[in-house]
């Protein structure tokens, strides 16, 4: 056999081998060669560089990210979920959710209270979520499901229920208007005992899991697209440059939420309570970065987990000067 021939042997070989993952001993068939003849060929491809061979670690860039991000917001933990920029948002969406089910079950046990805002995010995470048996343990709603066109009991009761049946704890559901019309009325509301035992119950909350809120994501926010926001509520939205949402309670771009009208009339909890608990937001969407931004900003978020895409956007759009490669 001549140099040529050896070579287009040798690619055929590889071609085969790397491209079609044949065996050697189906190769040689192929080639009516020997198996020994088959692994010369292709070790002669490889040292004469025919066969360029890349290892891509998908960990690598992630711990990166996680990096920039804690030392950027000064936050305690963030988990970059690895997921390629090509299969679009509602995929990393499920990746995020898989990665936020599994990881619940090392952070939630026997003699705790979670709190849980309902949305597309928390919705995606209950569907992944895996059984785990623990005792004495509580999962609250964190704010009200309601609208002018439903109470919204279905949506958010089956998330909630969803966490309850997982891990065997009492379910405490909200079921008041996730924005009543009058801030009065919530503030009457508000004293009734059976809406203090839900209060408390949020305040007594060891964990919290919740999502950012945003307008025109790619994967829509419930809040948004199922009917709870009139136009009015919209306007004003504009009007105080809102960003985003933590349990349908809205926040600036400098991460206040003080004196915004809509916030008064909201059935979810203050931002403070995010600030002084232990808790996990879980983004995904490359239109939540800006909210992210300004949650972290805000001080609502100690341990992050978002998608890769997301997270390099954030970098690369509020730190441009971080190791983003």
């Amino acid at each position: 056999m001549d140099k040529t021939e050896k070579i287009n042997q040798a690619i055929r070989a590889a071609r085969m081998y790397y491209y079609q993952g044949m065996t050697s001993d189906a190769i040689a068939h192929e080639m009516n060669l020997s198996r020994s003849s088959v692994s010369r060929l292709i070790s002669f491809a490889r040292k004469n560089g025919y066969v360029d061979i890349r290892i891509i670690d998908p960990v690598e860039q992630p711990m990166i990210l996680e990096k920039d991000i804690t030392t950027a917001y000064k936050i305690r933990e963030a988990h970059v979920v690895p997921v390629p920029d090509i299969v679009g948002e509602a995929e990393w969406l499920e990746r995020v959710a898989q990665y936020t089910a599994k990881y619940l079950n090392s952070r939630f046990d026997s003699n705790m209270v979670m709190g849980v805002a309902w949305g597309t995010t928390l919705s995606a995470i209950s569907r992944h979520l895996l059984p785990k048996t623990t005792h004495n343990t509580h999962i609250v709603q964190l704010n009200g499901a309601g609208n002018t066109r439903t109470m919204g009991i279905e949506y958010a009761s089956e998330i909630i229920m969803r966490f309850a049946n997982c891990f065997q704890a009492r379910a405490h559901l909200f079921p008041v208007p996730t924005f009543f019309d009058y801030a009065s009325t919530k503030n009457a509301l508000w004293k009734e005992r059976s809406i203090q035992r839900i209060l408390k119950l949020q305040e007594q909350a060891d964990l919290l899991l919740y999502s950012i809120g945003a307008v025109n994501a790619g994967v829509p926010s419930h809040v948004y697209a199922g009917g709870y926001l009139e136009e009015s509520d919209l306007l004003e939205i504009r009007k105080y440059q809102i960003v985003g949402d933590v349990a349908t309670v809205f926040f600036r771009e400098d991460g206040s939420f003080e004196n915004i009208p809509l916030n008064q009339r909201a059935s979810g909890p203050s931002l403070n309570l995010f600030r002084n608990k232990d808790g996990i937001c879980v983004v995904s969407g490359l239109a939540k970065v800006r909210g992210l931004h300004a949650a972290l900003k805000g001080g609502f978020i100690k341990e992050l987990i978002v998608d890769e895409p997301t997270a390099r956007t954030l970098v690369e759009q509020y730190f441009p000067s971080q190791n983003v490669q």
